[in-house]
């Protein structure tokens, strides 16, 4: 089986205890890409058996996150928990089939029998006490399954390789728990079937639960899926990725101004590669993407590489599309307000250069907020602001308030021809109106600055200035 088959059918089962996150985001990205690669359909499915831990809030946040990279699924998402009646029946079948067995083993007896192995050198696991003993049903009881005690268990991972493992490593693992709820093993392997899955991609940390899972696929007569496991990401220093390393879930990125096509960008070539090319649209992962390009070694998490990507798909951006973004921006730091005309005067100012969105918010802030709350620079303050500038600057000042126009190329003559009258030069007015109007010496263009704010913002700030 490849990816490549019209009836390829995926999947994304994220359980529902903890936000999305890069690996986790990274994996439905590539089962997405691999089912619309293929033409075939991507399923969604919430794993919410854990009930103690799940969250429908958790459940909501993923959803969004999913929806925001613009990974869609097909039909509408399946609940694990809501199927628990047809996991059982399945169990019940393996029993009936003498396939598994119940268990009265305590955990406290298995976890002695685990520490005896390992004080004997064997490897511990669940010693088959009750695997004969035809047990029926009772309080505390499990289910265990009848893993084959002799041969091995093989199979071919698009990935990986063929990985093959003795039987004799695998325990007798537990498909149904004493309150009766199904495990996770036995549900994964009956909803995969049900939903039609033909591939399954997923983490390396799978691959034992997947070693597992063939056995009963083929104990309960099911077709075995194709499976591929990718290697975790890691941070710079080669260890698990963590929040040390600048990991965060999916929608923090987004609250941070990171665009959705930015961070599939990244997501796509974390761990996948097609020749040398770097930047991809999401129709060109859609054409190239094929489980050939995808690596065996553990990818680094670069969080400079996915800022560079992000930069250039701003500089790609519209302007329109991004001047909503910096509204979102802006009022999520209190700051409302600012008509649609000026955030699309301000964007052109900072999206060559901007990193982010929330860094764009960060530094065009200075033309939004109250001119007394515009914060001066001390340094700046003390080097510009000397009494040779402070009388340019109210020289400057009563001409701007003449001005009836107050555009850049009103502006731009304007002040042209009092430097040709006062014989000074640009360099000489620049900083002290920029440290004036934004208490900074680094703005958007002198002109460009003053148009944004306006005639009497410009002027209000001068007026401070001039009184520190």
């Amino acid at each position: 089986m490849t990816n490549t088959a019209s009836s390829a059918v995926t999947r994304f089962a994220p359980s529902p205890t903890g936000h999305l996150h890069l690996g986790g985001a990274r994996t439905a990205l590539f089962s997405w890409l691999l089912a619309r690669h293929a033409g075939g359909r991507f399923h969604l499915r919430i794993e919410d058996t854990d009930k103690a831990r799940s969250s429908h809030e958790i459940t909501a946040a993923i959803l969004e996150a999913l929806t925001w990279l613009g990974i869609t699924w097909d039909g509408e998402p399946v609940h694990q928990s809501l199927r628990e009646d047809e996991h059982n029946r399945h169990i019940d079948r393996l029993l009936d089939e003498g396939k598994a067995y119940w268990c009265e083993c305590t955990p406290e007896e298995v976890e002695a029998m685990r520490e005896r192995a390992r004080a004997e050198g064997r490897k511990p696991k669940y010693d088959l006490t009750c695997r004969e003993r035809n047990l029926g049903p009772g309080e505390n009881r499990v289910v265990r399954f009848k893993t084959p005690l002799t041969g091995k268990i093989s199979y071919k991972d698009l990935v990986k390789g063929t990985i093959t493992v003795d039987n004799t490593e695998l325990d007798d693992m537990i498909l149904r728990r004493p309150d009766g709820s199904p495990t996770y093993n036995l549900a994964v392997v009956v909803d995969d079937h049900d939903m039609g899955v033909t591939h399954v991609l997923r983490g390396e940390d799978h691959i034992n639960n997947t070693l597992r899972q063939i056995h009963l696929y083929e104990a309960l007569g099911f077709p075995v899926p194709a499976f591929a496991h990718v290697p975790l990401i890691h941070g710079p220093d080669k260890k698990k990725l963590s929040k040390r390393h600048g990991a965060q879930n999916i929608l923090e990125y987004r609250s941070q101004g990171i665009l959705p096509e930015a961070l599939v960008n990244y997501l796509a070539r974390l761990g996948w590669s097609h020749k040398d090319q770097e930047i991809f649209s999401v129709d060109e992962l859609v054409e190239l993407f094929n489980v050939d390009g995808l690596s065996s070694s553990a990818a680094a998490f670069d969080l400079e590489k996915l800022l560079w990507l992000n930069s250039h798909y701003i500089k790609e951006s519209d302007v329109s599309r991004l001047a909503d973004l910096l509204a979102e921006q802006f009022a999520a730091r209190g700051i409302t307000g600012c008509d649609r005309s000026t955030l699309e005067k301000i964007v052109p100012q900072y999206q060559p250069r901007a990193k982010t969105m929330a860094e764009m918010a960060d530094e065009a802030a200075v033309f939004l907020i109250a001119d007394e709350d515009v914060e001066y620079d001390e340094k700046a303050v003390r080097k510009v602001l000397t009494d040779e500038a402070l009388s340019r600057l109210r020289d400057i000042r009563n001409l701007l308030a003449d001005l009836d126009s107050f555009d850049e190329s009103a502006l731009e003559r304007a002040l042209n021809e009092h430097m040709e009258r006062s014989g000074i030069g640009f360099k000489d007015i620049a900083q002290p109106i920029r440290v004036a109007v934004t208490g900074r010496t680094r703005s958007p263009g002198l002109f460009e600055t003053l148009a944004i704010l306006g005639k009497a913002k410009s002027l209000a700030r001068i007026d401070r200035a001039l009184s520190l």
